[in-house]
């Protein structure tokens, strides 16, 4: 993957407020048919899929249910057993309208380029749902061939994909392209009106905040190990959580909801730096193992620019509490809440409040909302604020994993690229050792 050129904090927060001026007026000043590539407002959208795994056959599900006139039109793994069991679930789940899934054999890819091949097959859009490791090789991919993207989370493990996934975002709005995320939070009612009351000043300047994802460590793909998998790399992708280079890490790949939060608390501006402490301690089996090389615990301390710290701590071990919390302090006030309930109330302020309005479901949301505005002719483009999410949470891995404070421009600028080089079924792929505090380079 290559390198971008360096860029530093300022011109990020620059880009990003720009770009999104220009998307605005580029997005009205194209004809729907440069947005789509299909002849009108009424015509059927074809969908592709790549990854088919369940995460991604949720998406799946309502991406085809945000609209009355989509189908699925091609599918792409790099196994075919995924895309065998996903598209019987899909049957079954639309069984009353059938011609929703519209994948015969010709069009059902597998392989490392199985993400090309569904690109080039007449998609509309396409919905990326693999590990993240291969997201920002993928939303390129689409992006430079004019297709509208759904891309659910983490966007990047690395700085240098990251940087790939910022010049993608930026090619999606000079192209008028969707590019939407999957951070479901952003997608729901109660955090939208929790956070939008949160920037109105409702507790005052925030002085502080902090975020828990704690939960347990289920055995993540328990069929597939070194007995039953043919080389290095299938071995690894077939349990890709245990592995950087494909999940980024627990804080990466999951946390990274509850830093999202931490990032929109703070109205997306991104901190200036972190420290981190992290290790393995719970992980069953010798490291490099059946459970990789990955940590089960990492406790974070972001800084601002304006003095304002967000501690975040997230947890994967069995047997222990479980909790996933937002708490902001504010000059005025307190605001805390649960993902995943009604819980969000301002305490100590002189106007307490508890949100009380309709729960809906995020995840759906995201797609109705992207797909609405195809049909307007107005694409949604979400890109400045995750790839900050994505960079504020790889940050702080660098930091768990290095021992050192590491600077946004660090984190921005890193060449630490863990994607394998010359990717291939049969290549040599050894498991990294576990990373060492004080031990393990910055790049």
């Amino acid at each position: 993957m290559n390198s971008q050129p360096n860029p530093s904090r300022r011109s990020f927060l620059k880009q990003s407020s720009s770009a999104a001026v220009a998307t605005s007026a580029l997005a009205s000043s194209l004809s729907f048919p440069a947005l789509l590539h299909a002849k009108n407002l009424t015509d059927k959208i074809k969908i592709g899929w790549v990854g088919c795994g369940g995460r991604g056959t949720g998406a799946a599900n309502q991406a085809l249910s945000a609209d009355s006139n989509v189908e699925m039109w091609a599918m792409g793994d790099i196994f075919a057993d995924k895309i065998e069991a996903a598209e019987e679930t899909l049957k079954a789940q639309f069984k009353t309208n059938p011609e929703k899934i519209n994948v015969p054999k010709e069009r059902q890819f597998t392989g490392l380029d199985a993400y090309q091949k569904v690109i080039d097959s007449g998609v509309d859009v396409v919905l990326l749902t693999t590990s993240p490791g291969f997201r920002p090789m993928h939303i390129k991919a689409c992006i430079d061939a004019g297709k509208h993207v759904f891309a659910e989370k983490p966007m990047a493990v690395d700085g240098p994909g990251l940087r790939s996934v910022m010049e993608s975002t930026k090619k999606a709005k000079e192209k008028g392209l969707a590019l939407v995320d999957g951070f479901v939070w952003r997608w729901t009612y109660a955090q939208r009106d929790t956070y939008e009351k949160l920037h109105e000043g409702a507790i005052g300047d925030i002085t502080a905040i902090y975020s828990s994802y704690y939960n347990a460590a289920p055995e993540r793909y328990p069929k597939w190990n070194r007995g039953n998998t043919k080389t290095d790399l299938e071995w690894q992708i077939r349990r890709w959580y245990y592995f950087t280079w494909l999940s980024g890490d627990h804080i990466v790949e999951q946390a990274v909801h509850s830093i999202d939060k931490m990032l929109w608390a703070m109205k997306d501006e991104p901190p200036a730096k972190v420290i981190c402490t992290g290790g393995r301690a719970a992980r069953p089996g010798l490291p490099g193992g059946e459970h990789g090389h990955i940590f089960d615990h990492f406790a974070a301390e972001y800084e601002w620019a304006n003095g304002v710290k967000g501690y975040h701590f997230c947890r994967q071990i069995d047997k222990a509490a479980q909790a996933n919390a937002d708490t902001v302090f504010g000059t005025k006030g307190v605001y805390e809440g649960e993902s995943g309930s009604k819980r969000h109330v301002f305490l100590k302020t002189d106007n307490p409040w508890r949100w009380k309005g309709t729960v809906n479901n995020g995840y759906q949301t995201e797609h109705d909302e992207m797909y609405a505005s195809i049909r307007a002719g107005k694409p949604i483009n979400t890109g400045d604020r995750f790839t900050k999410t994505t960079l504020m949470a790889i940050m702080a891995r660098m930091a768990a994993y290095t021992g050192k404070e590491i600077t946004w421009e660090m984190a921005l600028n890193s060449q630490e690229d863990t994607f394998p080089k010359d990717i291939h079924w049969d290549m040599t792929l050894p498991c990294p050792p576990v990373a060492v505090p004080g031990v393990t380079q910055f790049m």
